[in-house]
């Protein structure tokens, strides 16, 4: 293990190089990071491989494009972050019930803002909180919309536990739950996550038209009845679709 860590710092030691340097030859790397070359050229074939470095035309080497993906990754969840918090409170303050923003990490959907609701007894949830893409809607509204070939290798490869009640366990009625979603475009669980509460979901676009985050109302079961459903979709679909505009995205 201390080996392993010795490597990620002489690593992290060749790529803080670039914070001040565009461009690194190996022998420019060795003089300026006190390493041997010999000890740089291993390092550099394997962030080399990894995406992490790039070698140019005149043989130098510069950050690679998984630092632009990474980057653009990471501003992309704060500014979500930053952009749907004003209408998440505002939904909350329409429906009074509390309003969750999800991001998919993996095989898990992961809470990362949330605005409670006023009401005197409320389901809690915690910002990094994980779950499962096809329990409670709030996940699985992340799960209606991967690619078709992600979702069949999810379906391969996930065995399908119940949580409460309402988890959906039998692929069958979570594939059709699925293609509701989409045709639809919201999702609604019950006692899925937790017994005695629901949900209701929607996808959330960027600039370039892919679904980057779920946005849901969640509540007691007994707040989110037939009559008040229609409601609480409609709205929850009008708070999406403003999130989804100020991300970028043109509605077609």
């Amino acid at each position: 293990m201390q080996n392993k860590n010795k490597t990620v710092v002489k690593a992290k030691e060749i790529l803080d190089l670039f914070l001040t340097y565009e461009q690194l030859s190996l022998q420019e790397m060795s003089a300026l990071s006190g390493l041997a070359k010999t000890t740089v050229h291993r390092m550099i074939g394997s962030l080399e491989e990894m995406g992490l470095l790039a070698k140019t035309a005149e043989g130098k080497y510069e950050l690679g494009f998984m630092f632009l993906q990474f980057g653009q990754l990471v501003k992309e969840r704060l500014d979500i972050r930053k952009i749907a918090l004003p209408v998440m409170k505002q939904l909350r303050d329409d429906v009074e019930e509390a309003a969750n923003l999800v991001i998919r990490e993996g095989s898990e959907a992961i809470y990362i803002e949330k605005v409670d609701t006023t009401q005197p007894v409320r389901v809690f949830t915690q910002i990094g909180r994980r779950a499962a893409l096809y329990a409670g809607a709030c996940p699985r509204i992340l799960l209606s919309f991967m690619s078709s070939q992600e979702l069949q290798k999810y379906m391969e490869e996930t065995p399908l536990v119940a949580y409460a009640d309402g988890t959906i366990t039998d692929k069958r009625k979570l594939i059709e739950s699925i293609q509701e979603a989409k045709t639809r475009g919201y999702t609604i669980s019950h006692s899925e996550l937790r017994n005695f509460t629901s949900a209701v979901a929607v996808p959330i676009y960027n600039y370039s038209g892919q679904v980057i985050a779920g946005l849901s109302i969640s509540g007691l079961e007994n707040r989110f009845t037939e009559q008040r459903l229609p409601e609480l979709i409609e709205k929850t679909v009008a708070a999406g679709k403003a999130i989804s505009k100020n991300m970028g995205y043109l509605e077609h």
